[in-house]
């Protein structure tokens, strides 16, 4: 193989030049399965100058929908106060050939109904924190006093897997 071949073939193998978006896309099962593991999530909303606001986010699901609570004097709540448009990504992998994410676009919707709050609150508590028991309230309601919980509506899906490639481990042996 020439030098040429093998820049090349070295290029292709990490994912320049090539066209490989449908080999890496996940599918519906596995963006599921992903988005459910216990990680934080990048939340991005817009501050009122058009800037984006970005910020790490523990996150729980709401009627199978990702969801959150934040204090509601926070950037991110008056943010999405004024406008609803958000983007959280979750990503995983420290190597090129193991990188995984999935952004998810849409709106959100601003939970008042305290049932579905408490509920927001319980899943939360169970996904960072261990099992909920009714001795528990307390604590849960408590979480969020004075706390918006915001739900998701998706609009958009992108995911990646680099794992699909097959690549050689680029790790440092």
């Amino acid at each position: 193989m020439s030098e040429h071949e093998h820049e090349q073939d070295t290029t292709q193998q990490m994912g320049h030049g090539v066209n490989q978006r449908a080999t890496i896309k996940m599918t519906p099962e596995e963006i599921d399965a992903f988005i459910h593991e216990r990680r934080p999530m990048t939340m991005c909303t817009l501050n009122h100058d058009g800037s984006i606001h970005a910020v790490a986010m523990w996150y729980g699901f709401l009627e199978n929908a990702v969801a959150i609570e934040t204090k509601a004097k926070a950037q991110k709540a008056v943010n999405l106060g004024r406008d609803s448009r958000i983007t959280c990504m979750f990503e995983d992998g420290d190597y090129y050939e193991e990188l995984r994410g999935v952004e998810l676009v849409g709106r959100t919707e601003i939970v008042e109904e305290p049932e579905r709050r408490f509920a927001l609150g319980v899943n939360l508590f169970e996904r960072y924190y261990g099992t909920y028991t009714d001795d528990l309230r307390p604590f849960v309601e408590t979480m969020l006093t004075k706390r918006i919980v915001a739900k998701l509506a998706v609009e958009r899906v992108v995911s990646w897997d680099h794992r699909k490639l097959g690549l050689p481990s680029t790790r440092p042996a």
